[in-house]
């Protein structure tokens, strides 16, 4: 069974368990979503354990459901919140809190109120981007992520990395219910690790000893994706 195989019976296995167990929250169905889960607000809020995102003053966030607890948290502490469009068909957002209403926080927190309070910016006019928050279908305690399965977190990733607006030592932290938390996941070439696990229960430090990718494998890029993600087009050209 080749990786990408094995990846997709993980999250095959996990999407199922999260409805079995009745941790599963909407958007439904599930199944090829980042999965909403039963404590994601607790599972944000144990980020303010970490020193990284006490001290962070901008931090990226997937525009997925169950971070949006994040996102609002960011927005409360006062951070600069830089969120992906989806499919980052229409770049990034760039959200700050100081020239947004409190009031709105929760709203601005949203895809659609990002678009309303946010910012569209080129990721090359960002400054240097102190923590990432990814979402996960499954993580491993050794820092293997699974994601839906359409690499785009890995792609935002790379941008940045190839952009020098993050680096080797910049945290990544996934917030996941429990039981999103697997034995082993196979490794590809573009995958990204993650240094943190935030849970509804815990804050789980990896110490993962995977290496992060420094920039775009532009050989490893579909031309379908090319042409879906104009922004990818455009920095190859550059």
């Amino acid at each position: 069974m080749s990786a990408r195989e094995e990846k997709q019976r993980i999250r095959e296995r996990v999407w199922a368990l999260l409805l079995r167990e009745g941790v599963a929250r909407p958007p439904f169905p599930i199944q090829g979503r980042i999965p909403n889960f039963q404590g994601a607000e607790a599972a944000a809020q144990r980020l303010l354990q970490l020193h990284h995102f006490k001290s962070a003053r901008t931090v990226k966030v997937n525009p997925d459901s169950p971070q949006r607890h994040v996102r609002e948290l960011c927005l409360r502490s006062g951070k600069t919140l830089v969120m992906p469009t989806p499919r980052i068909r229409g770049g990034f957002l760039l959200l700050e809190p100081s020239r947004i209403d409190a009031s709105e926080y929760r709203l601005a927190s949203t895809i659609r109120g990002g678009f309303i309070y946010g910012e569209r910016v080129e990721p090359e006019s960002l400054g240097s981007v102190d923590v990432i928050v990814a979402g996960s279908v499954a993580v491993s305690l050794a820092g293997a992520r699974v994601g839906k399965g359409e690499g785009y977190s890995e792609i935002e990733y790379a941008i940045l990395r190839m952009l020098g607006k993050v680096h080797d030592e910049t945290p990544i932290i996934t917030t996941v219910h429990t039981i999103q938390i697997v034995d082993i996941i196979p490794l590809e070439e573009f995958d990204v690790p993650v240094d943190y696990i935030a849970t509804e229960k815990s804050l789980i430090a990896t110490g993962t000893t995977i290496q992060k990718p420094r920039g775009i494998l532009w050989h490893l890029l579909e031309e379908k994706k090319l042409e879906e993600i104009p922004l990818l087009k455009r920095l190859r050209r550059a």
